[in-house]
């Protein structure tokens, strides 16, 4: 039969990819340890380091711009609606 799918919790993958980006061991011996695939591990350990610049961003700067980039697209649709809603008032 066919196994179960595995869930690792965000610690264990952060743990995991830390001991990949120190180098001490191959991906083959870190894969044998913690039972996980060695393209998995390189994976993870790609998103560490992609991520690592987010880290020092400066917290609360980088939230508000998410925001703002979310928060825009909705303003524009709302607008649109609003003319929309407008205009078929009148044409009725």
């Amino acid at each position: 039969m066919a196994t179960k799918r595995r869930k690792h919790s965000d610690e264990f993958k952060a743990k995991v990819a830390l001991e990949a980006v120190k180098g001490v061991h191959t991906l083959s011996e870190l894969s044998s340890m913690f039972k996980v695939h060695p393209t998995v591990i390189a994976h993870w350990k790609r998103q560490l380091v992609d991520g690592a610049p987010g880290v020092f961003g400066g917290g609360n700067g980088s939230r508000l711009k998410s925001e703002e980039e979310l928060t825009a697209p909705l303003y524009e649709e709302i607008g649109r609606l609003k003319v929309e809603a407008d205009w078929l008032k009148k044409k009725l």
